[in-house]
């Protein structure tokens, strides 16, 4: 008797289309297979030797039909056939339940399942799968290391510790006189500052803001967020966040990060008017869309010298170029769109939510 192949229904996000690479190689596009092969090959070498790995530990899922949906309407064409919906923002509540009768479980690309009924859920016995992205983490850490890097000045330093380099690089590096003093610092580098006993405003406490806040309570600052909702009180303990109006938060903070989704109602959202309001000497860190900050405005405030510095991933454009005006500024750090590196991060979690679902198939 032929087996009846499982039916997921998965959210068109692009790492999401790795399932149907995965699960329903049969009716993916080539080009897109390859594409995924050149997308990870810079660190995974071997894509189908993962592939054929990763198949090998699914033996009740793989094969599996996958339809890939890019809104409600096809979600819902869909899941009348689906024993697994794998959503990223689209919702599943008591009408996506009402119309999917074989549906066993509801994997949500990410650890906020706010777009999923979990009661519902919950009464129709559907399981609700989560997953704590590597890529989130990656994130935040890149936040971070772009905040360490213009606090310590690291980016206008590494690799210069000879006099001739430093020299270069606009300093005067000169020995202290040891019979009275240490020789800390003897290049001499101004505008070292700490992290610790500062304040951090966070713009957007998803997934990716929350993994920043629990990494900047390790270093002693003092948070706050802003969002449109605010957090319930417990997870508000739990990050050590406290919530502000966005007003008060760029008046108050040093530091403002930025991780909130690019769409229509965040471009631009830090204009001029918005940049003007921010702590003078204040660090903005974005590691969200880059045309969240204008682009033009953001050049403006670090002419005038208001802003005390600003690091960005992605960039504007990508490749960049190197007569971007931005790098003009001794208080800019940009990087080549790494943030979420590397890409094991990607495979990894996929992994880890295809053998996740693979316990929900009977």
């Amino acid at each position: 008797m032929t087996r009846q192949l499982p039916v997921l229904v998965v959210e068109n996000d692009p790492f999401l289309r790795l399932l149907g690479v995965i699960l329903d190689p049969e009716h993916t596009d080539p080009q897109r297979i390859a594409a995924f092969s050149d997308f990870f090959a810079h660190d995974l070498p071997d894509f189908n030797g993962w592939l054929s790995q990763l198949r090998g530990r699914l033996k009740k899922l793989y094969p599996a039909t996958v339809h890939l949906v890019d809104d409600e309407a096809a979600l819902h064409k869909h899941l009348p056939a689906a024993e697994i919906a794998v959503i990223e923002s689209l919702r599943i509540g008591a009408d996506e339940l009402a119309i999917a009768p074989r549906l066993r479980a509801v994997q949500k690309f990410g650890a906020i399942a706010s777009s999923v009924d979990e009661p519902a859920c919950a009464a129709r016995q559907v399981a609700v799968l989560k997953l704590r992205r590597r890529a989130n983490i990656a994130c935040a850490e890149h936040a971070i290391a772009m905040m360490l890097g213009l606090s310590r000045q690291l980016h206008r330093v590494i690799n210069r510790i000879s006099t001739e380099s430093l020299q270069a690089a606009g300093y005067s590096p000169r020995t202290y006189d040891r019979r009275h003093t240490a020789n800390s610092n003897w290049a001499r580098v101004p505008g070292i500052t700490l992290l610790h006993g500062t304040t951090l405003g966070i713009v957007g406490m998803g997934e990716i803001g929350r993994e920043v806040a629990l990494r900047a309570t390790a270093f002693g600052m003092n948070i706050l967020y802003h969002q449109r909702t605010p957090m319930p009180r417990a997870l508000e303990t739990a990050h050590h966040a406290h919530y502000a109006d966005l007003d008060t938060l760029l008046e108050t903070c040093d530091w403002v990060v930025i991780c909130l989704p690019g769409n229509d109602n965040t471009h631009h959202l830090f204009n001029a008017r918005r940049l003007a309001q921010m702590k003078p000497g204040a660090r903005l860190i974005n590691i969200s869309r880059a045309e969240i900050v204008e682009r033009n405005a953001v050049i403006g405030v670090l002419r005038s010298g208001r802003l005390g510095g600003f690091a960005l991933d992605p960039l504007y454009e990508a490749p960049g170029r190197d007569d971007d005006e931005l790098l003009q500024f001794e208080n800019v750090l940009l990087t080549p769109h790494i943030a979420a590196q590397p890409r094991f991060n990607a495979l990894n979690d996929i992994a880890d939510l295809l053998t996740g679902l693979e316990e929900q198939i009977k």
